[in-house]
């Protein structure tokens, strides 16, 4: 029985949710025994004092966050802040007040006074709002901390004490405002290991370890990869040794692009939820990451959602599970588990290839996936359209997400393979068959719009409307690009241009050493900037 078993809804890389979807989504997630909310928000919640924190980023006003917390506070749902407090804070230093208290990178000034009077605001306005004991606090990642500002104030100096005496402080701040800490556990770890954070032995992490970390702090193990018991059989053991409860932070998979990945999230965490059954864990935390724009909805993780939680009540019968879902939610859950099926097309690894994504913004001319591209996938994407887009006449309260995901596939069974075509007509010097293919860029121009459309529907259904800026920046500049190469194409075949010279390129493999067709080790971008163009982003 878990004390806490909940979601962590990432707020902070573009998305934030209406408050109405918020307690929503709460409500609905209460049904499958869920009683925990965690709230990430980097920079996206109100501080009174600092106008630019989270300025016009959509943040949550003290208002909201105590309306969403009384709400779940009503049906049992626990919210707890989860908030950064080190590093992953590079939209704050976008504005010109915060870059005196910049080390590096995106990671806070350690051991300066006005970092620390920041912070105390921080868990100020957090207090007015929140009611819950806990706090997640952070404090992964940053990898270069002391190597910027920090060094050229102080001189080098081992990087775990800075990194300590700052933990100290954030403790005792933390304390004066009544809330009880949580970290993630990384940091200790790749102390032990000299860098890595999965260990092969739990008595790796020696007592200087355990005596390393501040008291009044408990550690919180996340892994969203792993799909051998033995690893979270392990790391619960090395976890075990620190005083205090452990946490467990899983993956709810929607942060691979449009699209989410329930399969992989039942892979990985089938596993996990046996692991912390077995060891005793209960607090557990589903994490819904939110990586390069935020593209996906979490309402599309329901089935995983659903499931992983079931697994841990010890339901392993998957047609039980289905049909307890179709009871509490209304809904089908193979019919849900289609909007996985995008993501696994070609068959390249499930977990967070984003397949879907780096070929639906594949650049037709310069061809940076050609190489990915498979036979056969553009009609199982033209299969899948049909399915989802029927789905999406149903009377459903989750048709938008059909319909969006139905537009994405149908786009994509033209668009796929359309840089392939254009290459290999072009070389074969064959304009015939290149006036056909200016067809196809007409087609795919009509299906990115009406995309479009579905996506912003989706967008303002589930979500404030910051953000979506940088959507219709991406999507724009993509129907710009296609228009552009349609009519240069055209001009090629009337012959009003001699060549076109991005055509001219031989294509490479993208990771530099794989076999042109290899399927099991796909690139993994999450970034939209490295998809769309190697030139200067």
């Amino acid at each position: 029985m878990a004390k806490r078993f909940g979601v962590m809804l990432d707020m902070s890389r573009n998305a934030v949710m209406t408050p109405e979807q918020v307690k929503k989504f709460a409500y609905t997630i209460k049904g499958f025994g869920y009683n925990m909310i965690q709230l990430y928000t980097e920079d996206t919640y109100e501080i009174p004092e600092e106008p630019y924190f989270g300025y016009l980023r959509g943040r949550y006003s003290q208002a909201e966050l105590k309306d969403m917390v009384e709400y779940c506070n009503s049906i049992g749902v626990e919210v707890i802040p989860c908030i950064q407090t080190l590093a992953h804070l590079n939209q704050l230093f976008y504005w010109q007040p915060y870059r005196a208290i910049r080390d590096i990178d995106d990671i806070l000034l350690i051991g300066d006074e006005k970092t620390y009077e920041l912070i105390d605001r921080m868990f100020a306005s957090l207090r007015e709002c929140y009611t819950s004991d806990y706090i997640h606090i952070g404090m992964d990642e940053a990898h270069n901390v002391g190597l910027g500002r920090y060094l050229r104030r102080n001189g080098y100096q081992n990087r775990f004490d800075i990194i300590h005496k700052h933990l100290e402080r954030v403790i005792e701040i933390a304390k004066k405002h009544g809330f009880k800490p949580l970290m993630w556990s990384d940091m200790f770890f790749r102390l032990a290991t000299k860098g890595e954070y999965y260990v092969e032995d739990p008595d790796i992490i020696t007592d200087e370890v355990i005596s390393a970390c501040p008291e009044g702090v408990e550690q919180m193990y996340w892994d969203y990869y792993s799909t051998d018991k033995s690893r979270y059989d392990t790391m619960f053991k090395a976890h075990a040794k620190f005083p205090g409860e452990t946490w467990f932070a899983g993956g709810a998979w929607v942060w691979s692009g449009f699209v989410p990945t329930n399969s992989y999230t039942l892979e990985s965490m089938t596993p996990a939820m046996l692991s912390c059954r077995e060891q005793g864990v209960e607090n557990i935390l589903m994490t819904m990451w939110g990586d390069d724009g935020r593209e996906c909805s979490p309402w599309a993780s329901l089935p995983s959602l659903f499931a992983t939680k079931r697994i841990y009540d010890g339901i392993t019968d998957m047609e039980q599970i289905k049909k307890e879902f179709e009871d509490v939610t209304g809904e089908s859950f193979d019919d849900m588990m289609l909007l996985d099926l995008p993501v696994d097309m070609g068959k390249v690894r499930r977990n967070f290839s984003g397949v879907h994504k780096y070929l639906f913004y594949n650049d037709a001319f310069l061809g940076i996936f050609d190489k990915c591209v498979k036979i056969g996938v553009k009609e199982q994407y033209a299969a899948l359209s049909d399915k989802l887009l029927k789905l999406a006449e149903k009377e459903s309260e989750y048709a938008y997400l059909y319909d969006c995901l139905g537009s994405l596939s149908y786009t994509l069974s033209i668009k796929y393979d359309l840089g392939v075509r254009t290459r290999d007509a072009y070389k074969s010097g064959n304009k015939e068959q290149l006036t056909d293919i200016i067809g196809d860029y007409e087609k795919v121009i009509v299906a990115v719009e009406s995309f479009v459309e579905k996506f912003r529907t989706l967008w303002y259904h589930d979500n404030k409307p910051h953000g979506f800026d940088v959507q219709e920046i991406r999507l724009g500049g993509m129907l710009l690009r296609l228009r552009s190469q349609r009519d240069r194409l055209n001009e090629y075949v009337l012959g009003k241009v001699d060549s076109i010279p991005e055509l001219e390129e031989e294509i490479l493999p993208y990771n530099g050493i794989l076999p042109a067709d290899e399927t099991t080790d796909m690139p993994t971008p999450h970034n939209w900037g490295r998809t769309v163009s190697v030139n200067r982003m």
